[in-house]
């Protein structure tokens, strides 16, 4: 009965993924734009993706709150036109949004802490403001099927239908690996359920379970994956966990996430800072040959980058640097 169930949902979130994607067109124009104070550029966005991964792990958030901030975040860059300045806010707003979906209440932070903690630049109103301009634009409830949640319904049905021992298959372990991955923009390009598929099938050919291959193969066929298709995402998933896994790539320790901060900054973190109500919301639209939506020129926010650690689901235990072929 496990087993039909777990088919049945799998084929329900197949149906909702592409209601959840970020426009091609808009992700294309990120990866293109060069680094500029009027653009958002790949690397722009790949720099507040880690910023979030510091956040969530800081905060003690779980994979899905990250998730879903990023899914949010992606699907609004590929929509509206965004200046760097305004990234912040518009960034952990979507956080805020995520966690309110999927952390108990008690486990929330105070808006007024995340914008400190976040070193950010704009007050509770403007978060506020911001996060009403993104649940209207994306029509926001609380559902969004994205790569996580077919993570978890693999990892379930493998539990499910394996005769070896499933210890070998991390949960935990994928879903940090899918984190290094969601924090370059070129995976939010994939479907849900083929990056997942292409996680999965990589750790099952780093463990060297037949059996556990058997049954990634029956969910691709289920599913209707090209080899093709499944072969590019999966060569890219190793080629981003290869690179990730390398010392060259700066992760942070296996150590619950610390932070050190100058006498000034910490004197900054505990002040209230006085910020001046910014005008009322502008509207332009994006050309047509750029996207279909309108724009906004948004909040402004100058903040430095908190990717330099990651937090504790980054170690390298996750990135093994001898990967499966």
């Amino acid at each position: 009965m496990d087993a039909v169930r777990l088919m049945k949902e799998l084929k329900v979130n197949c149906e909702q993924e592409a209601d959840f994607l970020p426009k091609e067109t808009g992700l294309n124009l990120i990866v293109s734009a060069q680094q500029s104070s009027s653009q958002i550029s790949a690397r722009c966005r790949d720099t507040k993706v880690e910023d979030l991964w510091s956040l969530t792990s800081f905060f003690g958030y779980s994979a899905r709150t990250f998730v879903l901030a990023v899914s949010l975040l992606d699907r609004f860059l590929a929509m509206m036109r965004v200046q760097p300045k305004h990234l912040s806010c518009i960034s952990l707003s979507c956080l805020h949004m995520a966690a309110r979906v999927t952390e108990e209440e008690c486990d929330l932070t105070p808006v007024d802490e995340l914008i400190r903690i976040g070193q950010c630049r704009f007050t509770v109103s403007d978060l506020c403001r911001m996060e009403k301009i993104i649940g209207e634009k994306l029509s926001f409830k609380s559902k969004a099927v994205t790569a996580l949640t077919f993570l978890q319904l693999y990892h379930q049905i493998t539990l499910t239908h394996a005769t070896c021992r499933m210890e070998a298959l991390s949960l935990e372990k994928l879903e940090a690996q899918l984190k290094a991955c969601l924090c370059r923009i070129s995976f939010s390009k994939a479907k849900p359920s083929i990056l997942a598929l292409a996680l999965l099938r990589q750790e099952m050919e780093t463990i060297g379970s037949e059996d556990m291959l058997e049954i990634a193969f029956h969910i691709q066929r289920h599913l209707k994956v090209p080899d093709a298709e499944l072969q590019r995402w999966s060569e890219r998933v190793a080629r981003r966990l290869s690179d990730y896994a390398s010392p060259k790539c700066s992760k942070p320790n296996h150590r619950k996430l610390q932070w050190i901060v100058s006498r000034r900054t910490a004197q900054s973190l505990h002040s209230h800072r006085s910020v001046p109500e910014l005008s009322t919301i502008p509207e332009d639209g994006w050309d047509q040959s750029e996207s279909e939506d309108s724009s906004e020129d948004l909040l402004s926010s100058g903040d430095e980058a908190l990717s330099s650690s990651l937090g504790s689901d980054a170690e390298g235990a996750f990135f093994p640097l001898h990967l499966g072929r």
